[in-house]
């Protein structure tokens, strides 16, 4: 069921408690795999997950990725105590882009090592719009090395979501060795069911489009109209 490969977000930045909470709710009574929330929501969606059989995941160093890496394995050790499930992680892009290779693995690894003591898993988001083929590819084996869970494509805030050439880059670099999650711009199922058939294990959307990407009825009438950056 494609429910099961969804992260349903709810990271807009203005959303209020009351709007977060519904929007919660709405990827419960989906069954969606996760809701990925932001720091301030945890607690309310550990709350209204309780019993269901719908995880939270949260974002880390969000949407920029520029945090220092010390404060990233803080921020990692505060939400897995708080009992999340899965962290979504944003690497350091512009050191990406900049080739400092040692420094963007160490950012990486400690979270993931700081995360999988407690068996919290970790998707590291690359922001693939902002790098080239060359950056995409070692960039996933930089996360393989450094025993992240996932590779994830954007955050939805910086440029285009999930585009199909990058998704192919990934999986073809991961060879099996590490989950593939495409993100941003997923708003139906026919899109949603084109990337599960070429192999990733999760996908990211915007709540607002989880009840479309669940059916075959098309885009939702609220899609996007959230100022969601296009996530």
């Amino acid at each position: 069921m494609i429910n099961r490969y969804l992260d349903h977000a709810v990271l807009v930045p203005q959303t209020s408690r009351k709007e977060a909470a519904e929007n919660i709710k709405k990827g419960v009574e989906h069954k969606v795999k996760t809701v990925c929330v932001r720091p301030c929501d945890i607690d309310i969606a550990k709350q209204l997950t309780a019993g269901s059989e719908t995880e939270v995941s949260v974002v880390l160093s969000f949407p920029h990725g520029t945090h220092l890496p010390e404060s990233k394995v803080a921020e990692a050790e505060l939400y897995c105590k708080k009992g999340v499930s899965e962290i979504d992680m944003v690497a350091n892009y512009g050191w990406i882009r900049s080739g400092l290779w040692d420094e963007v693995k160490a950012d990486i690894k400690g979270v993931v090592d700081a995360a999988h003591k407690h068996g919290v898993i970790v998707k590291v988001i690359f922001e693939t719009a902002q790098l080239n083929t060359e950056q995409i590819v070692k960039t996933t084996e930089i996360c393989i090395e450094a025993g992240a869970d996932f590779v994830k494509t954007s955050t939805g805030f910086n440029g285009e979501g999930a585009k199909e050439e990058d998704v192919d880059t990934m999986l073809r670099t991961a060879k099996g060795r590490i989950k593939v999650k495409p993100s941003g711009g997923i708003r139906d199922n026919s899109r949603a069911q084109m990337f599960v058939d070429k192999g990733v294990d999760r996908l990211g959307v915007n709540g607002t489009s989880t009840p479309a990407i669940c059916s075959t009825g098309g885009q939702t009438k609220d899609a996007c109209k959230c100022n969601c950056g296009g996530y």
